[in-house]
């Protein structure tokens, strides 16, 4: 049984043999798994797939939409689902091309039980370690957004280096008044070191704030292909290089 603290793992199913697909889902539900059956792969793409750890059984051959296809649209989209492919009828070319394009098994019916459950572990897994990272990205983007914007400007510079004093000089504020924003970002962010002050930032540049933060909230701009920076609330140098903040809507300008 799950806790109300555990994200539900849900199995998706697509296959157009109703009792092929019954009898998988009571396979799948004996193991205390969430299962979601669908008949063709157009009632799949009519619903928004679960936030949870979350995988796909997908017959290769279906009425309309093939399981290729439907595969192949999972693909260029924002959610990539974790594919367990099944067929009566499979051959080694599509085989091969399913596991190409990011299958994570291809099982022929009939299958043995053990073999699916196997299968279907293996999936979760993948899915489930997409879930942790998403969540820990949601939860230091929470963490950045409750600093202030003088705060991110402190955060900014002492983890490329700069002591409190330099820092102070950029910013046109004392040594103290540094020094207290510095401690208000340890706390915020719940670093337990400097070191892992550091990580968080270079986490947050490249995996929490691109493109996706509230109005008002500093956003990573990229200059010629650079790495990710964080933009300033004034003009200001980062790690040695000199920002200077647009107007609206662009990008960071380099002097």
């Amino acid at each position: 049984m799950h806790s109300s603290l555990e994200p539900i793992e849900t199995v998706l199913i697509v296959d157009d043999d109703v009792g092929a697909r019954l009898a998988l889902s009571n396979l799948l539900r004996s193991v205390d798994l969430r299962v979601l059956l669908f008949a063709s792969a157009e009632e799949l793409l009519a619903i928004t797939p679960p936030e949870g750890p979350t995988c796909l059984v997908l017959d290769v051959r279906l009425k309309g939409l093939s399981g290729l296809a439907l595969q192949s649209i999972l693909v260029q989209g924002r959610r990539a689902l974790p594919i367990i492919f099944i067929s009566g009828y499979a051959d080694v070319p599509m085989a091969v091309g399913a596991m190409k394009a990011g299958a994570v098994d291809f099982i022929e019916k009939p299958f043995r039980d053990q073999e699916m459950l196997e299968a279907v572990r293996e999936a979760l897994k993948i899915d489930i370690a997409r879930y942790k990272r998403l969540r820990a990205a949601d939860d230091l983007r929470q963490k950045y957004v409750s600093l202030t914007p003088r705060e991110r400007d402190v955060m900014a510079l002492v983890t490329c280096g700069l002591l409190n004093k330099q820092v102070a000089d950029r910013l046109g504020l004392s040594v103290v008044t540094v020094k207290i924003h510095r401690r208000q970002v340890m706390r915020k962010m719940t670093a337990g070191s400097f070191a892992e002050l550091v990580r968080m930032k270079e986490l947050v540049e490249i995996a929490v704030l691109p493109r996706h933060m509230p109005d008002g909230i500093p956003a990573v701009t990229y200059v010629d292909n650079a790495s990710p920076r964080l933009e300033l609330q004034s003009e200001n140098e980062v790690c040695g290089v000199h920002f200077k903040m647009p107007s609206s809507g662009g990008g960071v300008n380099l002097e």
